[in-house]
C-alpha cells in the first residue's frame, strides 16, 4: 500500500536519493550540489519548498513531488513544480498521477494564476504524462540558467 502525504524532515534523506536519481536520469549524475543538511534548511524555513511524497509500507518513500511558490507578471502568484519522480520500479501504477494531482489541489487551492514545470525535449515518457493533463508544452520558450560560480563574479 501507498501513501501519498506531505514531507518531514525525516524524509530529506529519502528525497536527496530521489533527486539524484532523477539527475542520473536526466543525464546530469554530477549535477546535484545538496545535501540532507540543505533539504532540510531550505524546506523548512521561512524560505521555503514544499514537497510531496508517496510511501510504500514496506519500500519506504518511493516517489515525490517539490514544488514552490513563484511569481509571474502576466499572472501573478504562481505554483512551480521542480521535480516529480517515482522510483522505476513503481512505474506505471498510478503513483505518478497521485503526486501530480495532488500538487494540481495545491495550486488549485492557492488560487494561482498558472502551474509551471520543465520537462525535458527527449523525456517521452514525461511529455505523454504531462498531455493526458492537456499541458501546455511550449517549445518556443528557452530555459536560462547561471550556476553559482557564474554568479559568484558579481559579488
Amino acid at each position: 500500500m501507498t501513501k501519498i502525504r506531505l514531507a518531514k524532515k525525516e524524509d530529506m534523506k529519502a528525497v536527496l536519493a530521489l533527486i539524484t536519481e532523477l539527475a542520473v536520469y536526466e543525464r546530469e549524475p554530477h549535477a546535484v550540489r545538496i545535501s540532507e543538511q540543505d533539504l532540510i534548511q531550505h524546506g523548512f524555513s521561512e524560505s521555503r519548498f514544499d514537497c510531496i511524497v508517496a510511501e510504500h509500507s514496506v519500500e519506504g518513500v518511493i516517489g515525490m513531488a517539490l514544488y514552490y511558490p513563484r511569481y509571474s507578471t502576466w499572472k501573478g502568484p504562481t505554483l512551480h513544480l521542480e521535480d516529480l519522480y517515482v522510483k522505476p520500479a513503481f512505474r506505471k501504477v498510478g503513483i505518478g498521477q497521485l503526486l501530480f494531482e495532488s500538487v494540481l489541489k495545491v495550486a488549485a487551492n492557492q488560487n494561482v494564476g498558472r502551474m509551471e514545470w520543465t520537462v525535458l525535449s527527449w523525456n517521452e515518457p514525461a511529455l505523454n504524462f504531462y498531455k493526458k493533463y492537456n499541458a501546455n508544452l511550449d517549445s518556443q520558450w528557452q530555459l536560462g540558467t547561471l550556476t553559482q560560480e557564474q554568479l559568484s563574479q558579481y559579488k
